[in-house]
């Protein structure tokens, strides 16, 4: 019913409207990577046609500008959380700066990692930060930054550090039992939330495997600048030493981030208390003042505020500058906007009933386990490529297909894990998605550059695959739901 009351007819949907919104994304993205760069001013024009489309395949069934708005309104309602996540890093970022954390951390991986192992360094410790504190952006927003700044300071391959920061960070939050992620899938699925991350083992160590194997192989095979530490590093460590007291009272942030989180406190309050402590250090052990703190806080880190600790920011190399000049509550404003697009597309789609009608299709043709699990992933793959919500796409796709695995004697932990491989660690992949955007501006590496050294986030999907695929002839790694003991028995 429109806004008028009136009743109007409404035409069945039909496949090709349904499917036409996407490929209008689809055509664009083609078309913007063969004739100009996929940047995010682009992304945004993509979405907001294929928005646009969305919106008059709705309108032609019978539905308003108010349905359309509201159903928008729904979806930005739902990710509110992460919008907090998202606002809270950007301060994060800038105040971790002012407190001499960032430089602390990238003066000492200078230091003390060697160039060739870098890449294998910025997987593992990223990995541990993010099973630790059960946040992908957290642990890139924070660890990440810093492990790029040592990447760019020694010269070591800028898109493969930032391939295996992505890489370690997902496989923290897909293993993680404090990531939001793992507990909504689990929730979607209808899983126990520790049975689903001991059977997500089974893409995950592979997946693991592969990278150690590819990021062992890239220290011998990446050029890595010979004799000893670049002078530009050496230049940055100096002038790091010169602006910041370097002593280990700047890890206290990052100290109460991880305390917070572990005692599930909410992650962006917890980054926005580590943000005040921040600040409070930023003044009193930096010596910077009050009021450039709180223009940091909001709109990021400048060169200018060194002048306050008596350092003289003409003096400073250009590595200085990159490294400290990032962050702010409106460094995300970008990302905002990509939200509130994606999520008019995907209110244009939903109003219309498009998303039910293409996982519906899915459902109809499926005949095997391998059917019922490449069906589950391409439904989640499509729905978090035009939602970028991963606990939404979760929560309906393990919603619509619950019913299906029990229909055919499959635990809901099978179910759980196929969401995880294709909604939560393929997001980054795709660089119109919320997350992909956010790893590409907080790294400062387009996401087509790192893609191909995120080895964790396409291993899952892989894996997942052939073992769907594999399993009838090795009744491995798929469990039955008549299965007690032991993940994934069948």
């Amino acid at each position: 019913m429109s806004e008028t009351g009136q009743h109007r007819p409404r035409p069945p949907l039909t496949l090709l409207e349904a499917l036409l919104p996407l490929g209008v994304m689809l055509v664009l993205l083609v078309a913007g990577a063969v004739v100009a760069h996929l940047d995010t001013e682009y992304l945004v024009v993509v979405l907001l046609v294929a928005a646009a489309t969305a919106g008059l395949v709705a309108a032609r069934h019978g539905h308003s500008w108010a349905d359309i708005q509201r159903s928008t309104g729904e979806k930005l309602a739902g990710v509110l959380p992460a919008i907090l996540i998202l606002l809270a890093i950007g301060m994060l970022i800038a105040t971790w700066v002012l407190s001499g954390t960032i430089p602390f951390l990238v003066y000492w991986g200078v230091r003390l990692i060697q160039p060739r192992y870098l890449v294998l360094t910025a997987f593992l410790a990223t990995a541990v930060m993010s099973t630790c504190t059960g946040t992908s952006w957290g642990s890139a927003g924070t660890i990440g930054v810093a492990l790029m700044g040592t990447a760019a300071a020694l010269q070591a391959p800028i898109a493969a550090t930032a391939g295996a920061v992505v890489s370690g960070a997902y496989l923290g939050d897909k293993m993680s039992p404090l990531s939001d992620s793992t507990n909504i899938s689990a929730i979607g699925a209808g899983a126990d939330l520790y049975e689903h991350i001991r059977h997500m083992l089974y893409t995950a160590t592979p997946s693991t495997l592969v990278c150690l194997v590819v990021y062992t192989a890239a220290a011998r095979l990446l050029p890595v600048p010979p004799g000893g530490t670049p002078a530009e590093a050496r230049a940055l460590l100096s002038d790091l030493h010169s602006v910041f007291s370097l002593s280990p009272i700047v890890l206290l942030p990052p100290a109460l981030v991880v305390w917070s989180i572990v005692r599930k406190t909410p992650a962006a309050l917890a980054m926005t208390l580590s943000s005040l402590l921040a600040v409070a250090i930023g003044v009193l052990v930096q010596g910077f003042s009050i009021p450039d703190a709180l223009v940091a806080a909001v709109s990021g880190f400048r060169l200018d505020m060194v002048a306050s600790t008596g350092a003289d920011p003409s003096a400073l190399g250009s590595a200085f500058r990159t490294l400290v000049e990032r962050g702010g509550l409106y460094s995300m404003a970008t990302t905002l906007i990509l939200i509130i697009a994606a999520f008019l597309l995907a209110g244009g789609m939903d109003v219309s009933g498009a998303l039910d009608l293409l996982i519906g299709r899915m459902l109809a043709r499926v005949r095997s386990v391998f059917g019922l699990i490449a069906s589950t992933m391409a439904s989640g793959g499509t729905m978090i490529a035009m939602t970028s919500h991963g606990g939404v796409t979760a929560l309906v796709v393990g919603e619509l297909f619950q019913k299906a695995y029990d229909e055919r004697g499959l635990a809901r932990v099978n179910l759980s894990r196929s969401l995880e491989d294709s909604v939560t660690i393929t997001e980054p992949l795709m660089p119109w998605t919320v997350s992909a955007v956010f790893m590409a501006t907080t790294l400062g590496v387009a996401t087509v550059r790192y893609l191909p050294w995120a080895c964790f986030c396409y291993g899952g999907p892989v894996f997942s695959l052939l073992i769907a695929a594999a399993w009838r002839r090795t009744r491995f790694g798929i469990r039955l739901a008549t299965a007690e003991t032991g993940p994934g028995d069948a």
